[in-house]
């Protein structure tokens, strides 16, 4: 009987794709392949009324997600590899596109860089003059409420990329995309070491969920952004290719 009704999951699924899938389903049909005999389907309904949505299920921690009856350890390694295969896919797909003709563009890419992230971390995107993506790499890794940058790491990192341009990012785990007084001194200093060794800062970015804060937009930083950003415009309208 649950083979019949894997099959029909499964074709249902190739023929229409998950878009006709409520979320529950969405979770029954992954969970297949960690549970190969068993009815999968009270197990999802179990992780949606713990997690309340889709995304809070993939975004739970692997201790948590144990928690849940029918839940092991297999099927709490596969919806994290899950959320974090589409981190992935979603940072390469942007990757791919090698520059930002916008804010708003650039801010998507960095938001999904820090999908399902339960820990504070901090990302630097190297770039050449004319605003193209030359790598994206994580610069630290902190604790649930605390990042750190350290200068010799940014950098290594934006000599090894020949960067003339920076941005850097960091995510507030406590879902409020506002910068604390940390936040304004380390973008202060990280302008000034940049700034030492000619390169630009182009923005420093905060991610709360899929929210954005732009340092670029604070009182305190936008004449001294506006001029990186002014100075990039002129070099990209300069080179044809681009």
């Amino acid at each position: 009987m649950h083979q019949e009704h894997r099959k029909r999951v499964r074709e249902r699924f190739l023929s229409a794709g998950l878009q006709s899938f409520p979320p529950h389903n969405v979770l029954e049909f992954l969970l297949f392949y960690s549970i190969p005999r068993q009815d999968t389907n009270e197990i999802a309904h179990r992780l949606m009324s713990r997690f309340g949505s889709l995304s809070g299920v993939l975004e739970a921690s692997f201790e948590e997600l144990c928690k849940v009856k029918g839940i092991g350890e297999n099927s709490a390694t596969l919806i994290i590899f899950v959320s974090q295969l589409a981190r992935r896919y979603f940072a390469e797909q942007a990757e791919e596109k090698k520059s930002f003709d916008s804010s708003e563009a650039l801010r998507q890419f960095v938001v999904s860089l820090f999908m399902g992230m339960k820990t504070e971390a901090a990302f630097m995107l190297c770039l050449n003059n004319a605003g193209q993506l030359l790598h994206c790499c994580r610069v630290s890794l902190g604790t649930k409420y605390a990042v750190a940058l350290d200068n010799r790491t940014l950098l290594e990192t934006a000599f090894r990329y020949n960067a003339t341009k920076v941005v850097l990012a960091h995510n507030h785990s406590n879902g409020l995309a506002a910068p604390s007084q940390n936040d304004l001194h380390r973008t202060e200093s990280a302008m000034k070491l940049f700034g030492n060794v000619q390169i630009q800062l182009l923005d420093h970015l905060i991610v709360a969920g899929t929210d954005c804060f732009s340092m670029a937009s604070h009182p305190k930083f936008s004449r001294m952004f506006l001029t990186n950003l002014v100075s990039l415009k002129q070099q990209i309208a300069a080179d044809p290719s681009n």
